[in-house]
């Protein structure tokens, strides 16, 4: 992750969409920010804007500076405005005349638009499978000198079918079961990262297997998946979803029933309803049922929007999201939808 940087995609930051007339300044919004370590986009823009997921609404590309896409700490950003509607532009911190070598950094030292370390090893590692995949799973069956625990280093024998082309394999342990609660469709199940292997040997369906990684004790029966190719995200780009999406809090990662800012949901949507990493969602809470003490009925109060979250990750049927915004507690089953 040392490399994820921030793509701010110039040709669409520079021209206003359907969204910009929704754009509202907060009310105290500062003239200029300066750029620290540990910023993020998100955070600048919650300085100027009540909406901070439609920054790219008014970023307005700065075309004197090298690399207008990537924000530095040091650089400032300032609130200006041209024809009369605000823009926010970025002043390098180093520059001394105008030339190709304004500047020579790293592209790691770049301002993420959300907090990288909060989603990392969402990013890398952990997966939702369907329940069929992980059922036809090769599994461990012993340890070397048959130990039944085993960490990094040892050795491992695993039985299935394997793929002699694949010889980078990940441990997995079975999570939560996502089931959609108005369809009780089975949506996939939460593949728990354990650690990596590497595939030395294989004889029939019995392979020999060595333990490159071990994020914990690997056990007998537990299932591996082949490494999975796919490409990090290196940048979050908002935007609202491009189809209506209504839906559910299935799950808050680390197995507890409330969440708040920076931590992980998982949705009940993905790639088949359309949704993309950077897609923000707008969380809702169902009003409560109260009594009218003077009609003697029941009445079901409106629902609140408590929070908003930006997908990272999506998989067919379910998705990561990480919530940026929270006024109160998130409860499983709060509701999601279009911002």
């Amino acid at each position: 992750m040392k490399k994820v940087l921030l793509g701010l995609l110039a040709a669409s930051l520079a021209t206003f969409s359907a969204w910009a007339d929704e754009v509202t300044l907060n009310p105290d919004h500062p003239d200029k920010h300066v750029v620290v370590k540990g910023d993020t986009l998100w955070d600048i823009s919650e300085h100027f804007l009540q909406s901070p997921w439609l920054w790219p609404e008014i970023w307005h590309v700065n075309p004197q500076i090298a690399n207008p896409h990537l924000i530095y700490p040091g650089d400032v950003v300032r609130l200006i405005y041209l024809d009369g509607k605000p823009r926010l532009t970025v002043e390098r911190s180093d520059i001394v005349k105008l030339s190709p070598k304004i500047r020579e950094s790293a592209n790691d030292g770049a301002i993420p638009a959300i907090p990288l370390d909060a989603i990392s090893a969402f990013l890398s590692r952990s997966r939702i499978v369907g329940l069929d995949e992980m059922d036809g799973a090769p599994y461990v069956i012993a340890g070397e000198e048959t130990r039944l625990i085993l960490g990094a280093n040892d050795t491992l024998y695993a039985r299935g079918e394997f793929n002699t082309e694949e010889d980078a394999w990940g441990v997995y342990r079975r999570g939560q079961l996502y089931i959609d609660p108005e369809t009780e469709e089975v949506l996939g199940m939460q593949a728990l990262d354990i650690g990596g292997l590497r595939l030395t040997d294989l004889d029939n369906d019995v392979a020999t297997m060595a333990v490159t990684r071990a994020g914990e004790e690997v056990r007998i029966e537990d299932r591996l998946l082949p490494h999975e190719q796919r490409p990090i995200e290196s940048s979050y780009f908002p935007s609202a979803p491009s189809s209506e999406i209504e839906g559910w809090v299935l799950a808050v990662e680390g197995g507890v029933k409330n969440a708040g800012k920076m931590d992980v949901v998982v949705v009940n949507k993905g790639d088949r309803d359309g949704l993309k990493s950077g897609n923000v969602l707008a969380i809702y809470k169902q009003g409560e049922t109260v009594k009218d003490r003077i009609k003697g009925d029941m009445v079901t109060l409106p629902e609140e929007r408590v929070g908003i979250a930006m997908v990272f990750r999506t998989f067919d049927k379910v998705s990561y999201a990480l919530v940026l915004e929270a006024d109160r507690p998130l409860d499983l089953l709060d509701r999601v939808r279009n911002p």
